[in-house]
């Protein structure tokens, strides 16, 4: 991801539908092309009688219970981004429109896999114009303190040049199913692919009655989600890696930082969720000696050479 100079959106569109996995209906979602500056923009094509566009970024974010929530000021909602933003985020994605008929996206198979293998059927188109990054400059840290559960998020600069999205992610559950993992990625699309699109959404048997006495989870079943009992996995096909826990939690992660956009920078969590995640991006934002935007060395240049290709008179050749 982090190498990529140029914004970027599809070449065309692309589709898929199935089970969301909180609300429990079928949803179809289309990701359309969008022009340079879009930005990534859900529209819910079932709300016709007031503003049905959601932008993806922080401050559209209403809850984080499960799963990410955001919302515009009509009170129009999308759920479950999460996995989502984490393919468009590995794929490099900038600007799109993406229609959903209702609140809550597709689970498909509780992964980012079935997204990222939309994304790259319908292919990757770079846009003639400079890609913009947050570019961390300062530590900043948040702190949840809630009994066991009780856990920390931290981003600082990259490395010296080394500018890219670091991840490193801890997880701890008393659970001998889950126990405690951890997980260190630079997750550009390679890695993402090899490494945390297949990991599926989890959770603890005791915990999936109460979630759907709360009207969540209503949709989840071993075909989007991976469920533990103690000790034991009770999938029939088991899982997908020995630590496919941690490294879910590392694509919700990316998923939920990517509501700010590309970021260069080194982010650790211990036990951290949704909320976490977004009191981190919160604070970042919100200090603003702590981040500022930039553009990849070389992108300038590069548009600026796509724009000669453009403008060049038929059968002058131009370097790509």
């Amino acid at each position: 991801m982090a190498n990529v100079r140029r914004q970027s959106t599809l070449a065309r569109p692309a589709s898929c539908g199935g089970i969301s996995l909180h609300d429990g209906s079928d949803t179809r979602l289309t990701l359309r092309p969008a022009p340079i500056g879009t930005g990534l923009v859900f529209r819910r094509t079932d709300v016709t009688d007031r503003d049905n566009l959601i932008a993806v970024r922080p401050e559209s974010v209403s809850g984080i219970r499960n799963c990410t929530t955001i919302t515009n000021a009509a009170g129009v909602s999308v759920q479950t981004i999460e996995h989502l933003l984490a393919a468009l985020s590995a794929a490099g994605i900038d600007n799109l429109i993406l229609e959903l008929d209702g609140p809550e996206l597709p689970a498909l198979d509780g992964s980012a896999e079935p997204f990222l293998t939309l994304i790259e059927e319908a292919g990757v188109e770079r846009q003639a114009a400079q890609r913009r990054y947050v570019r961390v400059l300062k530590t900043v840290e948040v702190v949840s303190r809630r009994g066991r559960d009780a856990g920390w998020a931290r981003i600082e600069p990259c490395a010296r040049n080394a500018e890219r999205l670091e991840l490193d992610v801890t997880i701890d559950f008393p659970d001998e199913a889950i126990g405690e993992q951890s997980i260190r990625i630079a997750p550009d699309v390679r890695a993402f692919r090899e490494r945390l699109a297949s990991a599926r959404t989890f959770a603890r048997k005791h915990e999936v009655a109460a979630l759907q006495e709360a009207g969540l989870s209503m949709g989840g079943s071993f075909d989007n989600a991976v469920v533990v009992d103690g000790a034991e996995v009770l999938n029939p096909g088991g899982l997908r890696f020995d630590d496919e826990m941690v490294r879910h939690k590392a694509l919700d992660l990316m998923g939920d930082l990517y509501l700010g956009g590309p970021i260069l920078g080194r982010v650790s969590t211990y036990k951290s969720g949704h909320g976490l995640n977004h009191d981190l991006l919160t604070a970042l934002f919100a200090q603003r000696d702590a981040w500022e935007f930039c553009a990849l060395p070389g992108a300038r240049a590069l548009v600026a050479m796509m724009d000669m290709r453009k403008r060049a008179p038929r059968g002058l050749a131009v370097p790509a």
